[in-house]
């Protein structure tokens, strides 16, 4: 191979590469975001709340029909503020939901065995699947492109392969995910609920003795966790242009993956695993792709999170970060 055909070659390497990993940040971006509620609810009340995926979709959901509504009886709002309006109120009954779910679902439970609230959560699961598909019905629903889908390049790219690409949407969803799990961050560590949510977790006899009300706390504790659903689900939608019933299952179950690798009970860690394990998928499903020529690629990429918690629960059963018990969530 001449110098020049190994330099083209290298390029090319690079701007996959690149492309790759912009594609793994972004889906990260999203994976984080749902696997903050996990963390959060299982270091206070040592429960895997297997419901929260299916109140990202309900999040996806009423954000859909609620700019329908504004778009019908509003039509010269502007696109951006409607999707603002309807995340508002998505998040709004998501946050009720959280916590109608923990009320009913998982309060009575909290000293029974472990696979009783598991089984509890499973069964909410279900049930918010189906409701949702009589709702709004069985049928993918097109979720409208407000932010513009343009591919905006990274790279320069050259005549025998396309540059590394990024657009709008996913440049909105990476910084949102940020700024907010940067926002809980802070909350927790340096407000009064950050350190009531902190309390509960070491201790809830302790911190009721000392005026904090551990009732109180669980309940907001599940009402962020619903409105972090809501906000990751309006993301899917906008990335992908559809939403459906049934489109909070799996990421959810990618989710609980990216908090068992991160540290499950660690919000830090829940960051972490979320973006490293959507980096995982991407290059995972880029390059086997490659190799096969087409024969495995992004349809086999929900593989590679099952791989990662087989191996994180064998090897590191704590995840990446460990617990710290002190910290939790």
């Amino acid at each position: 191979m001449v110098p020049t055909e190994r330099a083209i070659c290298r390029v090319q390497t690079l701007d996959t590469l690149i492309q790759q990993l912009i594609n793994g940040v972004m889906l990260g971006s999203i994976y984080a975001l749902i696997a903050l509620g996990y963390t959060m609810v299982y270091g206070i009340l040592r429960i895997i709340n297997f419901a929260h995926g299916d109140i990202l979709m309900v999040g996806a959901l009423t954000t859909l029909s609620a700019i329908n509504v504004l778009n019908h009886t509003f039509p010269a709002m502007p696109q951006l503020l409607q999707l603002g309006v309807a995340l508002l109120i998505a998040m709004a009954v998501c946050a009720l939901l959280a916590m109608a779910v923990e009320r009913f679902a998982y309060r009575r439970l909290r000293n029974a065995p472990r696979l009783a609230p598991l089984i509890s959560g499973i069964g909410v699961s279900v049930l918010l699947q189906t409701v949702a598909m009589i709702v709004w019905t069985r049928n993918p629903l097109m979720f409208p492109q407000i932010l513009s889908m343009a591919p905006i390049a990274v790279t320069s790219g050259g005549e025998t392969h396309p540059p590394a690409i990024i657009t709008l949407t996913g440049i909105v969803t990476v910084g949102l995910a940020l700024a907010v799990m940067t926002g809980l961050w802070l909350l927790v560590e340096y407000t009064r609920l950050g350190r009531g949510m902190r309390a509960v977790a070491e201790n809830p006899r302790v911190a009721t003795l000392m005026g904090v009300n551990p009732n109180a706390i669980i309940t907001l504790t599940f009402a962020i966790g619903g409105i972090f659903a809501a906000l990751a689900g309006v993301m899917m939608a906008s990335n992908y242009g559809n939403a459906s019933f049934s489109m909070g299952f799996l990421p959810g179950i990618k989710a609980f993956t990216a908090a068992v690798l991160g540290g499950i009970g660690n919000i830090r860690g829940a960051m972490i695993g979320g973006i490293l394990l959507g980096v995982i998928e991407a290059l995972g499903a880029g390059y086997l792709g490659e190799l096969t020529n087409g024969v495995f690629g992004s349809n086999y990429q929900d593989v590679f999170a099952f791989i990662v918690l087989i191996l994180v629960l064998v090897f590191r059963p704590a995840g990446l970060l460990g617990e710290r018990v002190a910290h939790r969530a």
